[in-house]
């Protein structure tokens, strides 16, 4: 067998999967404070079974990469979110909260606490805040809860019930790499527990506004279509690697 035939369709899988990331993307325009994904993509040697990174590196002054294969193989090793803003959107309702810089929103769920930029909250039935999912919004007293009264929440995340402040809400950060992984609902893990959260600084708490998804429909759809394309190439580079070695078993050696 012929080792480009390998190389081939380690290329088609791993655009296949890139294929999926970005579709996912596209299906989540409209889901509030979600990040899209990225693919990471990982070179393995057949050989002696060593990894190593690829090469990428940007395609003139877009934002779209492209692969140099340096290895013999190449496979998906994974997803990584991109941290960068939605835009903000005015709703007008009391409950709805964007973060207007860095930081994420901290809820408590049946597993510990969770991070998030999405900020559809809504009341349950003891008051508290929380999130779509049931989740309270966690505060610096821990649960916020407002009951039935007029809810005011200023840029510094103060909570204020009938002009009354009663706490602030909890906005965290962590250094950079984030190292959260994503687990639902737009909900974010830490993933090592050495990293401790911190207050976040130069941030503001926007009531009445909603952070949108960052996914950029135009420039997804273009990398989907450079992606279907290198997809096809290593599909044509199959095809003939496997009509090359069919010719070669049936002509090579062939008496005359």
């Amino acid at each position: 067998m012929k080792p480009s035939i390998y190389i081939a369709a380690s290329g088609a899988l791993a655009n296949q999967f890139r294929m999926e990331i970005l579709a996912n993307n596209l299906s989540n325009l409209d889901t509030v404070g979600f990040k899209k994904d990225q693919a990471i993509l990982r070179g393995i040697t057949p050989f002696n079974l060593l990894s190593e990174n690829l090469y990428i590196a940007p395609r003139f002054q877009s934002q779209s990469p492209f692969i140099v294969y340096a290895p013999t193989l190449v496979v998906l090793d994974g997803t990584t979110s991109d941290f960068s803003p939605g835009q903000l959107k005015a709703t007008n309702n009391s409950l709805d909260l964007a973060l207007d810089g860095s930081g994420f929103f901290s809820v408590e769920t049946p597993e510990g606490i969770r991070y998030t930029r999405k900020g559809n909250f809504t009341l349950n039935q003891k008051g508290e805040i929380v999130t779509e999912e049931g989740f309270p919004l966690l505060g610096e007293g821990g649960k916020i809860k407002v009951g039935g009264g007029e809810v005011a929440i200023n840029s510094k995340g103060e909570v204020i019930i009938n002009g009354s402040p009663v706490d602030r809400i909890k906005v965290v950060d962590f250094p950079r790499p984030y190292r959260l992984k994503k687990q639902g609902n737009s909900l974010f893990v830490l993933l090592n527990s050495k990293i401790k959260e911190k207050p976040a600084e130069g941030v503001e708490v926007k009531q009445g506004y909603l952070e949108t998804s960052n996914v950029d429909p135009v420039d997804t759809l273009v990398r989907m279509i450079e992606v279907l394309r290198t997809y096809e190439s290593f599909q044509k580079l199959i095809q003939a690697t496997d009509e090359s070695m069919a010719k070669a078993i049936n002509e090579v050696g062939k008496t005359r």
